[in-house]
């Protein structure tokens, strides 16, 4: 009985392992809002790093947030480093397009709780029922750690629902 129970476990194993292996390489996490208000307007906040702490749900999560700023004060080259408790980690960002109140890409880097390099991506287009559709994505590798641990964790509901909480911050900022 302990033999069966031991080969059902060694199974399902790597069942699990060989499973996660097929998973993409690589994935995309995106959330889109549409705020009444102008891309100059909304533009700014996410350009300029020191801005975020008005936005960003990750900068409420942790009051004891250690930030570093660098480089210019907004546009390509400025950077962002944080380091924080266990929920937000540590790492950094650096502003690596800025194209005004069209498009800023970000290069980030997690260092923890997992070491990551990624993409991060803002558009701005006009909204269907006017004002401004902001995109916020997310892109990058997905090494076979992740792609395990994606089995058990949906990173997009996680992140994802993060992003949509930094929309809704910012369309209530920028709305006023």
């Amino acid at each position: 009985m302990v033999t069966i129970i031991a080969i059902a476990v060694v199974v399902i194993l790597a069942g699990i392992l060989i499973y996660a292996a097929t998973r993409p390489d690589a994935f995309r996490i995106e959330r889109s809002a549409t705020i009444q208000a102008p891309p100059e307007k909304i533009f700014p906040f996410i350009d300029d790093f020191h801005r975020w702490t008005a936005w960003s749900p990750w900068e409420k999560i942790d009051p004891q947030l250690k930030r570093t700023y660098g480089g210019a004060a907004s546009g390509k080259g400025t950077t962002y480093a944080w380091e924080g408790n266990s929920k937000v980690g540590a790492g950094s960002m650096e502003i690596t397009e800025s194209a005004p109140s069209s498009r800023i890409v970000l290069k980030l880097d997690f260092i923890k709780p997992f070491e990551g390099h990624n993409t991060t991506e803002f558009t701005f287009a006009p909204g269907a029922q006017g004002g401004t559709k902001v995109t916020w994505a997310m892109s990058g590798p997905s090494p076979y750690l992740s792609k395990l641990v994606g089995m058990f964790c949906n990173m997009d509901r996680m992140i994802g629902g993060q992003f949509e909480t930094g929309l809704a911050n910012l369309k209530s900022i920028t709305e006023k």
